[in-house]
């Protein structure tokens, strides 16, 4: 039987725990280069990023340990009633658990609440695992990316209704 995990809202106090996740994440699969979150400034301020309105982000913990964490932004340029879901990542042994499934339907749940009637993702190639995942939960492909949410070194764009 696994453990249980909790969902909670980020704090200010989650903002290095949070970072060091993302970027040990990009770094394990190769993908910590310039044009992503990994060389993003907002990556070590989050909670305070998150207090935009229309915004949302969530930390996983399990047994009082920071694991990974997910949330929504309302990017610069989406259409009118699409977030992003963003900087979501999970370290190595809480993935396949759950938690991350967990964590986008938190995503989801906060989007539809705020009004939302769709998601976007940007992501890279080598992140495929999650990709799997994004396309179990109904994202489809774009050709090109949506908005200027100024990660450019991202190449693969998914989009899901609500």
């Amino acid at each position: 039987m696994s453990e249980r995990f909790n969902i909670r809202n980020i704090t200010k106090e989650d903002n290095p725990t949070i970072a060091a996740i993302i970027r040990a994440c990009l770094a394990e699969f190769g993908a910590n280069k310039p044009g992503t979150v990994y060389f993003d400034k907002t990556t070590d301020q989050l909670f305070e990023l998150f207090q935009t309105d229309q915004s949302a982000y969530f930390i996983a913990e399990k047994a009082g340990k920071t694991i990974g964490g997910g949330g929504i932004f309302p990017s610069p340029g989406l259409p009118k009633g699409t977030c992003e879901l963003v900087k979501m990542y999970l370290l190595p042994e809480s993935r396949g658990t759950g938690i991350g499934a967990s964590l986008i339907n938190a995503c989801m749940h906060a989007a539809r609440k705020m009004g939302f009637d769709s998601m976007y993702i940007e992501t890279l190639p080598e992140l495929q695992k999650a990709i799997q995942v994004y396309e179990k939960f109904g994202f489809e492909y774009l050709k090109k990316p949506l908005g200027d949410t100024g990660h450019f070194g991202c190449s693969v764009w998914m989009i899901k209704a609500l």
